[in-house]
């Protein structure tokens, strides 16, 4: 999903809920300001949905809630809502929030060239804050790439580069998957550079 700032004033929390649910389209709400959030390619879509569906068969039966596009993220300790493409939460405490969920162990973001930069840094930093959060998967819609920011016992990020023939482990879920199985049926064409 592309966000693309709103011209609208700003808006306190609960001012941003009573107007988003009059609006055709999706906003996050950042310090104040809502960022329309736009449509993303077929490819974007399809690997949003397969990421979907893969984690709720493998969470069938545990008491998981798997985020699509449509469920907001509450940054912890803020009055900030986003919109991942894809988010698990396993905590108890978002079972009792109905308009968005707050502690996610996995949050999945399907890169757009005009999102990507703020992905890897801004909207990561914001997430970061969330002490339950162990997985940050940022997926290409252009070739078969994946970049895992993966949070180790000790607090620690390390970054995990994922290629194709490679086995992405998400430990926040206890689940492993070859690369390819997200990626199957995909026209991919790279993203050409300007000169």
């Amino acid at each position: 999903m592309i966000a693309v700032k709103d011209n609208s004033p700003q808006l306190t929390p609960e001012e941003y809920f009573i107007w988003e649910e009059k609006q055709l389209e999706k906003h996050e709400y950042i310090n104040g300001q809502v960022y329309a959030m736009s449509g993303g390619s077929v490819n974007h879509g399809r690997i949003a949905i397969r990421f979907t569906n893969l984690f709720e068969t493998h969470l069938e039966g545990r008491s998981c809630i798997t985020g699509n596009s449509d469920i907001k993220v509450n940054i912890v300790e803020t009055n900030n809502y986003t919109y991942p493409d894809v988010s698990v939460t396993c905590d108890d405490r978002d079972r009792t929030t109905t308009q968005y969920i707050t502690y996610p162990c996995l949050i999945v973001e399907v890169l757009s060239p005009s999102t990507e930069a703020y992905d890897r840094g801004g909207k990561f930093r914001m997430y970061r804050r969330n002490p339950i959060l162990q997985d940050y998967l940022l997926v290409s819609s252009t070739s078969i790439e994946m970049d895992l920011y993966h949070k180790k016992d000790t607090g620690e990020w390390i970054i995990i580069n994922y290629k194709e023939g490679d086995t992405v482990e998400l430990k926040s879920i206890n689940l492993s998957f070859a690369i390819e199985q997200v990626y199957r049926g995909l026209t991919l064409t790279p993203e050409l550079m300007d000169n």
